[in-house]
Parts: C-alpha cells; structure tokens; sequence
C-alpha cells in the first residue's frame, strides 16, 4: 500500500528541558469554544463535481458567516474529493499543505485495448522523478518542470477503463499523466473521472459534505456543539506532517511578536530534523504559535544557544502567554 513521504517518518521527541505549561494561558486546542474553533478551524470538504475550489471555500463562509478562508490547492470543477479549507485567522495555515503530497484515485480510459503486462509495465517507469509540462489549461506557466511521483497501485481494469491509485509530488498533473501514459503504450488514453484522496494529512476519513457544514452550524446556533466540532477541526491537523518544536511558556509571547525561536526557549523536539526544514512551532498545550524555517538540526537544538528557528508566519495571538518571567 503507497504512502506519501512524511507517513514513513517516524519521529522521537528528545527533550531539552523537562516543563509544566500553566494552565492560566492558552488552552488545549480540543478545548477551544466553538467561536474560537472557527476562527482557528479547518473543515476537511468532499468537494463535489460541478463548483470550483474558490467557490467551494466562499461556500464554507457564508455557511459560518465569516470573512475569510483558503484552500489547499485548485481542484479543477469536475473533480471531487478532499478539499481542506482553512477559516478566518487559519487562513494561511494551508499553504503548508500546497506543498505536500497528494493522493488520487483516477479513472483512466484507454482508446485501444492494452495487455495488462504491458500496461503494468508502462505505468510502472512513471514512478520516480519525471518531467512534466502542463496541459494547455493549467493555473501554472507552461513551462517543462520535474516532479515526483511516490507510488501508483492499479485497482481495477475493465477493458480499456484503468482505476488507479496515484500519489504524487504537489503540482503534478494527473490528466497529463494520464495522457503521457497513453503516448507510452501507443494507443492514446485520457483521464475520465478524476477524485483526490489525500491532500497531506488530510484523506477521507475526516470528509464532510457543505451539507454537513450548514447542519452542523444550525445545531450549535440551536445550542449543540457536538456536531460542529466534529466537523471543524483544530488548524493544528494541519501540520501534522510537518516536524515540531515545543517552547516553554515564556517563550511564547516573543514568538507572537515575530522573535526567532533561540535555543533557550526550547523543551522538547522531534528528532531527524535537518536545517532549512519547514517546522511548527508549538506551545506545550499543543497550540501552533508559528511556523518557520530550523537554522539547526534537532540535536543541535539540544545544546544551550544559538538561533534554532527562523519565525515566518505567526498563528498565535500576541496577548494569549502574557507570563511572568
């Protein structure tokens, strides 16, 4: 079974500094009210065939009546699947997933019929790093480019109908693979449906349908928050598969302003962290402050200075660790 990189990756957390996070400041993003959840949310959308992703994500805001959201990468209208879109304040948590692995399942359509030993074989040589210039209608100049692809599993063949299980590098055009596969076998093919599965740490089995979104919100404006939390999930899911760094509480503040993250203010990292890795920054509770670039490797990280991360994007409100030092 294919899996995306960061899914092989097993990280220990090696500790630095042994600390207890008051429970005065902050708060366990599980334990957030629903105000707060939305405004620090992410909804994982089915999205269906027919809307764009824009549209989609304009959707999601009138539903909950707020002012802003983002999502994780164009799905083109006719395809449905997974489609995490981050709400207000969390807005741009999701560029942390414009670059991570996806996850299709594709329907492809061979225009003759292939013996299934050379289609295995064919499909096979486009597991790897390829070059891949976009189709004509593309979001991205069209322009020769490299991408990876992880794995691909055939599910099912049924005469000249492929399924099959891609997962691949961000960016990576699957009806263009589609059609590059076909050329290989000399019979032409195109893509004929089209659903993503897994956009990073997001797959199917958090998806919700807008639906479900709107029923939700009617049952906690009724006064039921159970369904709602199902729903919007914390923006940490969000980066879950990215490496994470813990800081003690009177920490937190100066990351808020913008600080870099120094050595000191470190209690505990994952291991196998290399300098220039995207990592997030993290509050004791468990809360994402920010997120940054490591200017070490984790067991760098354990000695007693030094600039550890470079802060890019603050999440964190600046008044929510006001600690006494």
């Amino acid at each position: 079974m294919g899996k995306l990189p960061f899914e092989y990756i097993y990280r220990n957390v090696l500790v630095r500094k042994d600390s207890v996070t008051d429970p005065n400041y902050g708060c366990k993003p599980e334990e957030r009210d629903v105000r707060s959840l939305i405004d620090y949310g992410i909804v994982n959308i089915d999205k269906s065939g027919g809307p764009t992703s824009h549209q989609v994500s304009d959707y999601v805001q009138k539903i909950l009546g707020i002012d802003k959201s983002g999502h994780s990468g164009t799905l083109d209208p006719n395809v449905t699947g997974v489609l995490p879109i981050a709400l207000g304040r969390a807005t741009r948590v999701v560029q942390t997933l414009l670059t991570a692995g996806k996850e299709y399942i594709c329907l492809m359509h061979l225009h003759k019929e292939v013996k299934e030993k050379k289609l295995k074989l064919v499909m096979k040589k486009f597991v790897g790093k390829i070059m891949q210039l976009p189709p004509v209608k593309s979001a991205v100049k069209r322009v020769e480019r490299e991408r990876e692809i992880y794995y691909i599993e055939i599910l099912e063949i049924d005469g000249q109908d492929v399924l099959f299980k891609i997962g691949c590098q961000a960016g990576t055009y699957i009806r263009k693979i589609c059609y590059d596969i076909g050329k290989k076998l000399k019979v032409g093919a195109h893509m004929a449906e089209l659903r993503r599965t897994k956009a990073g740490p997001f797959d199917e089995s958090t998806l919700f349908i807008l639906q479900d979104l709107a029923d939700a919100y009617h049952f906690y404006k009724e006064g039921n928050e159970k369904y709602i939390r199902k729903v919007v999930q914390p923006m940490e899911n969000a980066v879950k598969h990215l490496p994470r760094v813990w800081v003690l509480d009177t920490t937190v503040n100066s990351l808020c302003h913008g600080v870099d993250l120094k050595v000191p203010g470190i209690s505990k990292v994952e291991d196998q962290i290399e300098e220039k890795d995207r990592v997030a920054v993290m509050t004791l509770k468990g809360e994402l402050i920010c997120l940054g670039n490591a200017k070490m490797s984790s067991n760098e990280m354990l000695k007693d200075k030094g600039v550890a991360v470079k802060t890019e994007k603050v999440f964190m409100s600046d008044d929510s660790y006001k600690v006494k030092t």
